[in-house]
């Protein structure tokens, strides 16, 4: 059962907006390689604003997405994508369906 979850706020730097949405794109093949990622979502709040949110069932599975590719990706992007560093919140998941 997933029991974890992060959610990661990211808001694009004026003019990255697009780049941003196709890095998020492009990073569900990476996520494949995961498994014990249960579930990764992209979204996007507004023009500028977007998030990542995923489940995982224990804490292994958070920690192994937190050190993988798409963790590292992110990271070798944010100076150009992002206008402030991400905001990465871990959650535990109370119910889902």
């Amino acid at each position: 059962m997933m029991k974890k979850g992060l959610f990661v706020k990211l808001v694009a730097k004026p003019g990255e907006e697009a780049q941003l949405e196709a890095f998020l794109n492009r990073g569900l093949a990476l996520v494949y390689e995961e498994p014990l990622t249960r579930t990764w979502y992209a979204l996007k709040f507004n023009d500028s604003t977007f998030g990542i949110f995923d489940s995982f069932d224990d804490d292994e599975g958070r920690n192994a997405h937190l050190t993988g590719r798409i963790a590292e990706a992110l990271g070798e992007n944010a100076d150009k994508l992002l206008a402030s560093p991400p905001s990465i919140e871990k959650v535990d998941i109370l119910a889902s369906k």
